[in-house]
């Protein structure tokens, strides 16, 4: 999977989500998945596809007279790539200022702070062997 910087709108995000559930899925496919979600025309799901393949984030392959299209980005690294975006540009860069502000408004549950304390052992056992 590809781990370059794509802008993707809010519409072609809805469309990722269903092809990382699921893929490959042909246009109609993707058109059924989202109609319990979204009240879009058929033409404008085939639109945003054809964005998506445009910008280097959907591939497909020709079955007979369908394409099935699949993700070329893993939606694991579209969340970090939108995560580090957004913290650098709401918070210079630095996390805590983020998890800070969450825990001021009693944002973080039990599972959320062990999680941290996890990821925050985890890097120091890292920083120790390096």
């Amino acid at each position: 999977m590809r781990q370059v910087m794509i802008e993707i709108s809010n519409a072609e995000l809805c469309v990722m989500q269903i092809l990382w559930q699921q893929q490959p899925l042909s246009a109609n496919e993707v058109v059924t998945a989202l109609g319990n979600a979204k009240d879009w025309h058929e033409k404008t799901v085939k639109t945003l596809l054809n964005r998506l393949v445009s910008k280097g984030a959907l591939g497909f392959d020709k079955d007979g007279r369908a394409y099935l299209y699949y993700p070329l980005v893993t939606e694991q690294d579209y969340q970090l790539q939108q995560s580090r975006t957004f913290v650098e540009r709401l918070f210079a860069g630095r996390v805590a200022p983020l998890v800070a502000g969450f825990a001021s408004q009693n944002k973080l549950n039990a599972d959320d702070v062990q999680q941290l304390k996890q990821l925050i052992a985890d890097w120091e056992q890292e920083q120790h062997h390096d």
